[in-house]
């Protein structure tokens, strides 16, 4: 499996421990965040991760910004990208069982560390339920 990661200054303390998590589990990670605590602009770190999803060269994407809104908002303009916005662990597998997630964006300020490695891994380990699902999943992109 191998994952693109995108940080703003409010998640690279978030970034180092999700990327330190899949890197033990055997996940190769693409990081394309910043590793510094120095204010940034989001979208110069979505892109990259969008665009790896979009191209197919990932399985899946990880954005995390302070509110996770501007990642998310950013990342979802390209075709064929499904970010999703997780504050806990219910949402998180909603997000892959129900619309097909394939970008899990985090809001670093309202989260914990711990429910953060617990969404990663729960994001990972959910399958897309299909069905009723996929016909709303299709309707999903505009161009």
């Amino acid at each position: 499996m191998k994952i693109a990661i995108g940080n703003d200054h409010a998640g690279t303390e978030y970034k180092f421990a999700i990327v330190a998590y899949l890197e033990s589990q055997g996940i190769e990670v693409i990081n394309y965040g910043t590793d510094e605590d120095s204010s940034v602009d989001y979208p110069d770190f979505v892109h990259p991760v969008a665009k790896e999803i979009e191209k197919g060269t990932v399985d899946f994407g990880i954005l995390i910004c302070g509110s996770g809104n501007g990642v998310s908002m950013t990342a979802n303009k390209y075709k064929n990208v499904r970010a999703g916005l997780c504050w806990t662990d219910e949402i998180t597998r909603l997000v892959r069982e129900h619309n097909n997630a394939n970008i899990i964006s985090i809001p670093a300020r309202f989260t914990s560390l711990p429910q953060v490695i617990e969404m990663v891994k729960t994001f990972l380990a959910t399958e897309f339920e299909g069905g009723r699902h996929q016909n709303r999943v299709n309707k999903i992109a505009m161009c």
